[in-house]
């Protein structure tokens, strides 16, 4: 059902300033005290941070009981999903109005993601196996290298929490959907360790609308049928402390998925993302730290048509690092050398099947007084394109106790895949990364009853590679300018835990000739979305409200996907100290809509959910 765009700019705007006044009403205090890595690649407290970030811990999701990590991800400010069909299909993630693919997706420190697609399979993560997400919003390829142009988002598997704490759930829910998990964690000496195992299986939804087949669109089939979906994850971790100087970890995740989708060239798949990896950590004085990761992550996918073998892209990633921290002068020198090697196994022959990068960054912290300064330089040399130099600066003023000034300038870049260069009849080995040049003003205030932030800003990517008429193959062809505000609020109020964003985006196509000034497809340019809990005694209720409006499905524009609201409301019963009964009703009031044009989407839906962990 089509919400009237009026409707949903007044929605937008409502989230923003719903809870402008709540001090008056304010009991309690958020925290912001909680270490975060990804937006300097150092330990810091989130309200140091100069970047805009958003924090997802452990207790949040166990707290929103979201169906998916898409669904997580959802309440992220300026974030926005596309999927294709409901449980395990493709899914796209769009951060600050960048392509799905700028945007940097980290497992415990290590980049995943194809090198033949260029993203993440963010639908095979199940969020059982997290502990922890760091979303950084913004250009980082001067700390990361390729794919940072919208930001980074960074997922930490599950860690221990006592010297030993078993773990145990089990749901039922709609579309015969069946989850569960089992694990165990601890603690012995200076060592730890933690095993998580996993398993998500549903009969799905028919993933693709009647009539795409006389449309030319979606999966260009008629299916009616249901497609299911089947996912097997296990991450197993360690760690030891041998002194004060020396300590080390290591990690595997592994995350198999079975899908069934619509198709006349293949109709299901299977796929599976990896990461393993370990670090060394020494640090000789206090002022200096020397941290050596190494580690290598995959991502398989076979298709089918029916039980006919169709294709295979198998894509690996090796990966090293060595990064020093420097304590100088009251401020904190990084500088690192970063090593990545992609190589690609398929049943197609292409031209070149690898290549390597090697990056090398200068980060420089300081606070002088109220003012902070973050800037940061790297330069990246790439075997199939040559050089890339990329650069930020970050600058933070504390002008009261309360309120802080920032602002920014970043630039970024993107590689092209494997598919984009030597794709068999159609790669283009010519192509350059695409580019970005992003400016940010923002601020944030702090208060006794949570903090809300305001940033502002524009982002102009260049050489961004679409398909070439002219030549018939892909090129670095297309503009765009993206503008933006975004603003986050949090807190408690009279005994409830809030928690609003809103984004205003406009995210434009500057291509002379090629639909010059069109909105980029599947990004709406408003949205917002509010999370609303309290607990009574051993009960505990809430619910979450999303709101998007319309967007478009193609660069035309001629294909409109009408704005939509969603309405998710979930209710806990803590029997004990150690066990939990939880139930989710997602999409209440059964909205019908389409995030990707002749997609469908699950209506009415609920998880019946059984959860045990002995209380610490």
């Amino acid at each position: 059902m089509a919400i009237p765009l009026n409707h949903v700019r007044r929605a937008a705007l409502a989230t923003a300033l719903l809870f402008v006044f709540s001090p008056v009403f304010a009991d309690d205090t958020t925290d912001l005290s909680g270490v975060v890595v990804t937006a300097t690649r150092t330990a810091q407290t989130q309200d140091q941070t100069l970047a805009a970030v958003t924090v997802i811990d452990r207790a949040d999701i166990e707290r929103l009981q979201p169906a998916s990590l898409a669904d997580l991800l959802l309440s992220t400010a300026s974030l926005q999903i596309a999927n294709t069909g409901g449980p395990g299909k493709p899914t796209s993630v769009f951060l600050r109005g960048t392509e799905a693919d700028h945007v940097l997706v980290l497992v415990d420190g290590i980049k995943i993601g194809s090198a033949t697609l260029g993203v993440a399979a963010i639908q095979d993560i199940p969020v059982e196996q997290i502990e922890r997400i760091e979303i950084v919003r913004g250009p980082f390829s001067s700390l990361y290298g390729s794919e940072a142009i919208g930001g980074v988002i960074q997922i930490f598997t599950r860690r221990p929490e006592g010297a030993f704490v078993p773990s145990l759930s089990f749901g039922v829910g709609s579309y015969r959907s069946l989850n569960g998990s089992v694990g165990f964690a601890g603690k012995s000496g200076n060592g730890w360790y933690s095993l998580e195992a996993s398993h998500n299986q549903t009969d799905g939804i028919n993933s693709c609308r009647v009539g795409a087949a006389e449309a030319g669109a979606g999966c260009f089939a008629d299916q009616p049928d249901k497609d299911g979906y089947h996912n097997t994850a296990v991450t197993l971790s360690a760690g030891y402390r041998f002194d004060d100087q020396w300590d080390a970890d290591a990690r595997l995740f592994r995350s198999e998925g079975h899908n069934y989708y619509d198709g006349s060239f293949s109709d299901s798949d299977k796929s599976a993302t990896q990461v393993i990896g370990g670090r060394l950590h020494y640090r000789p004085s206090q002022n200096l730290t020397f941290t050596l990761s190494l580690g290598s992550s995959g991502d398989f996918s076979k298709d089918y048509l029916g039980d006919v073998f169709v294709d295979r892209f198998d894509t690996h990633r090796d990966i090293g690092s060595l990064q020093a921290d420097i304590g100088v002068g009251g401020g904190l020198l990084s500088t690192g050398f970063d090593w990545q090697h992609d190589s690609l196994d398929s049943n197609y022959t292409f031209a070149e099947d690898t290549r390597n990068n090697r990056g090398v960054f200068v980060q420089w912290q300081q606070t002088f007084g109220r003012q902070s300064l973050q800037a940061s330089v790297r330069h990246d040399d790439n075997s199939q394109f040559g050089d890339k130099n990329t650069g930020s600066a970050m600058w933070g003023w504390d002008f009261t106790n309360s309120l802080r000034l920032t602002a920014s300038y970043g630039t970024a870049f993107k590689a092209p895949t494997f598919n984009d260069l030597y794709y068999p009849g159609y790669g283009n080995p010519a192509l350059k990364p695409e580019t970005s040049q992003n400016i940010e003003l923002g601020l944030r205030g702090s208060y006794g009853w949570g903090y809300w932030t305001l940033n502002g800003f524009r982002n102009k990517v260049d050489d961004l590679i679409t398909y070439d008429a002219a030549t018939g193959l892909p090129g670095n062809v297309e503009n765009a300018r993206i503008r933006g505000v975004e603003g986050v609020v949090s807190g408690h109020v009279a005994g409830w835990l809030v928690s609003t964003t809103a984004t205003w985006l406009d995210p434009r196509n500057e291509t002379p000739g090629y639909d010059d000034g069109n909105l980029l497809p599947r990004r709406a340019r408003q949205t917002g979305h509010v999370d609303l809990d309290r607990s009574f005694g051993a009960f505990s209720i809430g619910g979450s409200w999303y709101v998007s409006g319309r967007r478009y499905d193609d660069l035309d524009n001629t294909h409109p996907l009408g704005g939509y609201a969603l309405t998710n409301l979930r209710v806990a019963y803590a029997i004990d100290r150690d066990w939990k009964v939880q139930l989710a009703l997602n999409n209440a009031f059964d909205k019908n809509y389409e995030t990707a044009w002749y997609y469908n989407q699950p209506g009415r839906n609920y998880m019946l959910t059984l959860r045990y962990q002995p209380a610490q």
